[in-house]
């Protein structure tokens, strides 16, 4: 009975690689394809506006979002005149919420900063938007409880390093 166990798993890994391997050939599989615009090759990323109290956020989270793009895609950050695509937005927030306060004391344990942004990717040859996106978010907690301590920047910088992943992975080709 084991060895006839054993001879139905071995067929039903068979067929389940087949069936993937027919999957990726098929219009609703996997697709070879890059998963970034291969149309693109140059990125302009001017410096974000920022509409909010939180001084200095503009200038770290287009930074984070250069490096993320050096990191991640197969396209070159240029100025705006030697661009095909520009990539601009606008903080629109940033906020801190209470995540976790102590059951005796009722003192604030963790803080979450939410920030929000406003985002286009314009495709500068044709004057397409490629991408939009309102209100686009980015949530990170820190500690600032004794013991931690942890800095608010320690969570703004986070929260910054979260969205501008979440933002360069928004700029993926559609499926």
């Amino acid at each position: 009975m084991a060895a006839l166990s054993s001879k139905r798993l071995l067929l039903l890994c068979a067929l389940c690689g087949l069936y993937g391997l027919c999957g990726c050939a098929g219009n609703g599989g996997y697709s070879s394809s890059g998963i970034y615009r291969e149309d693109v090759r140059t990125i302009s990323v001017p410096v974000f506006e920022n509409a909010t109290f939180a001084h200095g956020l503009e200038i770290e989270l287009t930074d984070a979002i250069i490096k993320e793009i050096h990191a991640r895609t197969p396209w070159r950050v240029a100025t705006s005149s030697g661009a095909s695509t520009r990539l601009s937005g606008r903080i629109v927030s940033a906020d801190l919420k209470k995540s976790t306060t102590n059951s005796r004391s009722g003192l604030v344990q963790e803080l979450a900063v939410v920030t929000a942004v406003s985002f286009e990717w314009r495709d500068l040859r044709t004057d397409e938007i490629l991408v939009a996106r309102d209100n686009f978010r980015g949530v990170e907690t820190f500690v600032p409880a004794l013991g931690a301590r942890e800095r608010l920047e320690t969570g703004q910088r986070a929260s910054i390093d979260q969205l501008a992943r979440e933002i360069v992975a928004q700029l993926r080709s559609s499926w």
